[in-house]
C-alpha cells in the first residue's frame, strides 16, 4: 500500500478514486523514484520489427501529419532525419515481464478496466499532436523530458483529412514538463498535447472504457453463439391471402411468441462480460509447450516453484466462474478461492494440497499455453 500511495503522490487510493478518477487530472512528481524506463530506444524499435507488436509511426512535416502501421524494418527509421517523429508500441506487457510487473503497481484499478501498456519513443520535437482519448490513462515518463499541455475544452472538432484524430482548435490551460519518474493521470476526454523536449520515452498505462453500444452489440453476438430455439416455423392452418406481399398477423404473432422466449439473466450477463473482457485482441496467439511435461511432473513443478500466467493471458473471475482468455470455467468454491489468487496476482505459489479439479484445469491451461511453471 505504501508503494501505491507514493505512486499517487501520497494520496490514499480512496482519495484518488473519490477526487480524481474520471473527474480531473493529477500531476504526480517522482511517482516512481529512479524510474528511467524498461527499454532502450533500440530495444523498443526491435519490437516493431515483429508482427506480435502493434506499432505505429507518426511523423510531422510541413504542418502535415502522417501515420504508418507496422511492422517496420531498420531502414524505415533511417529515412526520418527531416521529420519530427514518434513510434508507439501497444501491448508491451505481452512481451516484456518487467512491463507486467509495472502494471501490477496499478492493481488499485480492477483488471476488468485494464487495457495494456503502450510505450512511445520520440526524438526532440516529436509528438502525436493535440488530441483527446476516450479512456483513462497514466502517462509515466521514462528517459528524457516531455512537455504536456492539457485542456478541459468542449471543442473536439478535428483537423479534416488527417490520418490522426488531431484537434483543430487546441487551447492549453495547464502545462508541465515531466522528468523521468514523473506521471500524469488524465480522465477520458481531456484534451492533451505532449512534445518531446529531447529524446524521450513515455509509458502509457491505459484503461479501457467500452461504449454501451459496443457492449450491447457484443452481447447480442454472445447471445447468438449461445442461443437455442427448438423447432421450425410451421403454418398448417395457412389460409388464402388476397395480398400475398403482406406479412400476415398470424405469422407475426408466431414470430413474436418465439422471439419473446429470448431472455437473459444475471448469469448470462456476467458470463458474457467475463468472456468479453478477457478475450485476447485479434493479433494475440498462444504457443502450447513444445514438449509438455506429464500431469504428475506438472504438479511437482507447481508445488515446488508455483506457476504464472503467460504474459499475454487475461484472467478474470466472478462467483465461482473463471474467465480465461475469453473462455468461461465454472468450478467449485474451493478451486475458485485458490485460482482467484492466480487472477489477482498473475502467479500462484502454494504448498497446500490442491483438489483434482484445480489440478485438472491448471494442467489444461498449461497445455493451452495460458500458464507457465515458474523457472521452467
Amino acid at each position: 500500500m505504501d508503494k501505491i500511495n507514493a505512486l499517487l503522490g501520497n494520496l490514499s487510493v480512496k482519495q484518488f478514486l473519490n477526487d480524481y478518477w474520471q473527474k480531473k487530472p493529477l500531476l504526480i512528481r517522482n511517482a516512481i523514484p529512479g524510474f528511467t524506463g524498461l527499454l532502450t530506444p533500440n530495444q523498443l524499435l526491435e519490437l516493431t520489427y515483429t508482427t506480435e507488436a502493434q506499432a505505429r509511426l507518426v511523423t510531422h512535416k510541413n504542418r502535415k501529419w502522417y501515420l504508418t502501421q507496422g511492422p517496420f524494418n531498420p531502414n524505415d527509421f533511417q529515412k526520418l532525419s527531416k521529420f519530427k517523429w514518434t513510434i508507439l508500441v501497444q501491448g508491451v506487457n505481452h512481451t516484456l515481464p518487467q512491463a507486467t510487473e509495472l502494471l501490477q503497481r496499478f492493481n488499485f484499478i480492477p483488471h476488468t478496466r485494464l487495457d495494456d501498456l503502450m510505450v512511445s519513443y520520440a526524438q526532440e520535437g516529436g509528438g502525436v499532436g493535440p488530441h483527446f482519448d476516450s479512456y483513462d490513462v497514466f502517462l509515466l515518463q521514462g528517459m528524457g523530458h516531455r512537455r504536456w499541455q492539457i485542456s478541459s475544452q468542449d471543442d473536439h472538432s478535428l483537423i479534416e483529412n488527417s490520418p490522426l484524430r488531431i484537434l483543430q482548435n487546441f487551447v492549453a490551460e495547464q502545462e508541465w514538463i515531466l522528468n523521468p519518474g514523473d506521471m500524469l493521470y488524465l480522465p477520458p476526454h481531456w484534451a492533451h498535447n505532449g512534445v518531446a523536449l529531447d529524446d524521450c520515452m513515455t509509458y502509457s498505462v491505459g484503461f479501457r472504457t467500452p461504449s454501451y453500444q459496443e457492449l450491447g452489440e457484443q452481447f447480442l453476438i454472445f447471445q447468438q453463439d449461445n442461443l437455442k430455439l427448438e423447432g421450425m416455423y410451421a403454418d398448417p392452418e395457412l389460409s388464402y391471402q388476397s395480398h400475398p406481399s403482406e406479412i400476415s398477423e398470424v405469422m407475426l404473432k408466431k414470430v413474436i411468441d418465439i422471439i419473446s422466449q429470448i431472455k437473459c439473466n444475471n448469469k448470462d450477463i456476467s458470463t458474457f462480460l467475463g468472456c468479453y473482457l478477457s478475450e485476447p485482441k485479434p493479433h494475440v496467439f498462444f504457443d502450447p509447450p513444445k514438449k509438455p511435461v506429464t500431469r504428475q511432473r506438472f504438479m511437482m513443478m507447481f508445488q515446488q516453484k508455483g506457476i504464472s500466467l503467460d504474459l499475454k493471458t487475461q484472467m478474470l473471475c466472478y462467483r465461482n466462474c473463471l474467465y480465461m482468455n475469453g473462455e468461461a470455467h465454472f468450478v467449485n468454491r474451493e478451486s475458485y478461492m485458490i485460482l482467484r489468487e492466480l487472477a489477482d496476482y498473475r502467479q500462484l505459489i502454494t504448498s497446500k494440497k490442491i483438489s483434482t479439479e484445480t489440478l485438472d484445469i491448471l494442467y489444461q491451461w498449461y497445455q493451452d499455453g495460458y500458464i507457465v511453471p515458474n523457472n521452467a
